[in-house]
């Protein structure tokens, strides 16, 4: 059927700024912040005005740089690659249905806001900050987008495989997942680091060591891809065992086992950040690092040290080194071992470097008395000190903030833990991205009415973790610079997955219509005016009858860019959902967000903010 569209097209309207970016970041500053007697600093996040002389302007929108109509966060999911990332366990595109991208843009807004502040102190004339969802989604992208950019490395393993489309309409979303279901039917997540115990745990319910290694290089591989095709023997055999069973076998071996709630808000869930004053009184109040000088990063010349692993601490150093910080970063002897995770680039692990680029390396050895001396005078010249080891690590090695404030008395201490003190001591899980989910309902968020709760496989905890952490610092230096105490910020993974808004109830079935259309060449996301004007989509489409499974079906029959002029000619928006993240950095859309790899290197993405 031909249409014709002759009427012109609407004017453009502006779509309204993201009310839980704005939400989030008044939480976080409230909670950090916000009892300093200050909160005349905060101004409007959406940025219609300022308040009082000392305000911070910020602004928070859907796109930012970015050069894309994003009408909200199924547009940012669908455009940045969120979609595709989450969906690969489940063979293609589909949307995170709560507001991620948001939400990673109002803490992105928060640490914007104290950033300012805190250059205030040091001397900077600083006013406003921006940013936006996308920002905040490729920024919680930049290790897949590192990965997806660096050169192929012909030497590694073959590529995970994923499981293709038809395979996952089968058999439903868990074919690509690492969600286990016990004999009665719970569903539940393993964790454990440790080959050993994975094969242990597994020799307990009657399969061999040569089935369960098949299914550990994909477990263990599931952060970096976003993918876990386990041997099917192993579900299998998870399901002929009741969940004590389970629980008993997981005990025994030092494997974490997490069964998934339904309720998607689960009670006990703690506030995203704890600041706890340095004990002794104040000190004469400084800024950090000396004053700034004009132009500079709202954190330059301030220095961080941190002991961290995997990514919700590198990701907090990252954070404080992208607002100006220099980052010190302490591994052990030899290095991270994660340098030499495929693919390489420059000889190094692409996603290791895409947290970890540009900070200083000091080798030590904590477990000797002469590496714990060196991280002591580290810290001697430090302003703040961050690490996510394991619950008691710190005390153990005598590196506790008690301990480190009797040589920086003013210093800002952050712990950034799995699931802070939900657990007794002796029970608390592996602090790992997927436990987290579990425990904080965001699995149950994340999956329709009709489907049991399971993580993403995308690390949206090890994230906002970060980000969370690193706000805390932040908070921390600014709180010191006003009344030169140290303090101590406690942040978990389970706290920042409790910031993400989510409905108290299981989410409605999707409509066909909310989900990423497939096209002739690719899939497409539709905006929200779209889906709720059914008429004109089948006037668009040519269907015969206006209802959502109907037209959802005629989409396949053009390209993508065929879709969207037709669409836009008729006044209603569409995305195309990007399902090729090696690709983003050649789109003119994203130039001024993205740096495109380098020879020899990889993509990397922009800082989230820019300040005035």
């Amino acid at each position: 059927m031909s249409i014709a569209f002759s009427a012109p097209s609407p004017a453009p309207v502006a779509p309204p700024a993201p009310s839980v970016a704005d939400e989030v970041a008044t939480r976080l500053l409230r909670g950090t912040i916000g009892d300093t007697g200050d909160t005349q600093d905060t101004g409007d996040t959406r940025g219609t005005g300022v308040a009082g002389p000392c305000a911070v302007r910020r602004t928070a929108d859907w796109a930012g740089p970015v050069a894309e109509d994003l009408d909200g966060e199924g547009a940012v999911q669908a455009a940045c690659g969120i979609m595709h990332v989450h969906g690969r366990a489940g063979g293609g595109p589909l949307p995170l249905p709560v507001d991620y991208a948001a939400t990673v843009a109002g803490v992105l807004t928060a640490q914007g806001v104290s950033a300012v502040l805190l250059a205030r102190h040091r001397g900077l004339e600083l006013r406003e900050v921006r940013t936006s969802a996308a920002q905040g989604a490729l920024l919680a992208l930049c290790q897949y987008l590192a990965e997806a950019t660096a050169p192929p490395d012909e030497a590694a393993a073959p590529r995970i495989p994923v499981p293709s489309a038809a395979t996952a309409t089968a058999s439903g979303p868990a074919v690509g997942g690492a969600t286990l279901v016990s004999a009665e039917g719970a569903a539940f997540e393993l964790e454990t680091l440790d080959p050993e115990a994975w094969r242990q745990f597994w020799a307990r319910l009657g399969i061999t060591a040569r089935v369960a290694g098949r299914g550990w290089s994909p477990f263990q591989q599931r952060f970096a891809t976003a993918v876990c095709v386990l041997p099917g023997e192993l579900r299998e055999a998870a399901r002929t065992a009741p969940l004590d069973a389970l629980r008993a076998a997981a005990s025994a071996c030092g494997v974490s086992l997490v069964a998934l709630t339904d309720d998607p808000v689960p009670p006990g869930l703690p506030e995203p950040v704890r600041l706890v004053p340095a004990p002794g009184g104040a000190c004469v109040p400084r800024p950090g690092g000396g004053p700034a000088s004009p132009g500079a990063l709202p954190l330059s010349g301030i220095r961080v040290v941190e002991s961290t692993r995997r990514v919700q601490g590198p990701l907090a150093g990252h954070v404080l080194e992208l607002l100006g910080a220099d980052v010190i970063r302490v591994e052990p002897p030899g290095g991270d071992p994660m340098r030499g995770l495929p693919p390489l680039a420059d000889g190094c692990s692409a996603r290791y470097a895409a947290l970890n680029a540009g900070k200083a390396v000091v080798e030590a050895d904590l477990r000797t008395a002469e590496g714990r001396a060196a991280l002591r005078e580290l810290v001697a010249d430090a302003d703040a000190f961050v690490h996510n080891w394991a619950p008691g690590r710190d005390v153990r090695l005598g590196l506790d903030a008690e301990e480190l404030w009797r040589v920086r008395p003013d210093l800002v201490y952050a712990g950034a833990s799995g699931f802070g003190d939900a657990y007794p001591p002796e029970h608390t899980p592996i602090g790992t991205d997927y436990l987290a989910q579990a425990r904080s309902g965001l699995a149950a968020a994340l999956r329709p009415a009709g489907e049991p709760p399971a993580p993403s496989l995308m690390t949206l905890t090890d994230v906002l973790g970060g980000l969370v952490c690193a706000q805390a610092v932040v908070a921390g230096l600014l709180r010191r610079a006003r009344t030169g105490s140290g303090a101590r910020a406690e942040t978990s993974l389970l706290s920042a997955a409790a910031l993400v808004p989510r409905p108290p109830v299981r989410r409605a079935a999707w409509s066909p219509l909310e989900l990423p259309l497939r096209t002739a060449d690719g899939h497409l996301y539709l905006g929200e005016r779209a889906r709720a004007d059914l008429a004109a989509l089948a006037r668009v489409t040519g269907s015969a009858h206006a209802a959502p499974g109907a037209v959802a079906g005629r989409f396949g029959r053009r390209t993508t860019g065929e879709w969207r002029e037709r669409l836009r000619s008729a006044g209603l928006g569409a995305t195309e959902v990007r399902t090729d993240l090696s690709a983003l950095p050649a789109d003119p859309a994203f130039r001024d967000a993205v740096v495109p790899a380098p020879p020899g290197g990889y993509a990397t993405v922009r800082s989230p903010w820019t300040f005035s």
